[in-house]
């Protein structure tokens, strides 16, 4: 009877975790549970974490009556915003050179022209086109720039490799690579 009053006062933070907890184990153990649950994941969310893989909220040790930890293992990567921090992965010194390294994902997305400014496609070209219609579809495949903040960041993930000067044959993006009057 307790446990259930006390089910009714528990605020609306942790209402949304109830279906977290297996019905099939006594009220007491899922009380304990919910509230242990809740603590851990908010405290975890003030603490940046080390590293980029999910790690399972609770341990074998956290378990006082036997609920199994798959529960929690499943939901673990349905919550990626609460549970670890965006990284750039940029390597300031390589192991075999100690050199830097640019990010591959900056090199295949983006194309840098001498100028100092980032080509990129618009965000969801690619993303469900049978729904989108052909004027979308064409707007969508256009190349745009990036901006002063954009163009500063990609910069500082790649090296002077990919910064220097490219000629190509009958290159398409020719009359782009010098801009005159231009500050960056």
């Amino acid at each position: 009877m307790a446990a259930a009053a006390v089910t009714r006062r528990l605020s609306g933070i942790l209402r949304p975790l109830n279906f977290l907890v297996p019905l099939a184990y006594n009220s007491s153990c899922n009380i304990r549970l919910i509230s242990g649950l809740s603590v851990r994941c908010f405290s975890r969310v003030q603490a940046p974490l080390a590293s980029s893989v999910t790690k399972p909220l609770l341990s074998v040790s956290d378990l006082s009556c036997g609920c199994p930890l798959s529960i929690f293992n499943s939901v673990t990567p349905l919550l990626p915003h609460i549970l670890q921090q965006p990284v750039r992965t940029l390597t300031y010194y390589s192991l075999r050179k100690g050199k830097r390294k640019s990010v591959k994902s900056v090199i295949y997305r983006f194309l840098r022209l001498h100028c100092g400014l980032w080509l990129r496609k618009k965000a969801g070209y690619k993303k469900k086109l049978w729904k989108k219609s052909v004027p979308q579809k064409r707007r969508l495949r256009e190349q745009v720039f990036c901006n002063k903040t954009q163009s500063k960041l990609l910069d500082k993930m790649t090296t002077s490799f990919w910064k220097r000067r490219n000629w190509y044959v009958d290159d398409p993006f020719q009359k782009y690579h010098d801009r005159t009057n231009l500050r960056l």
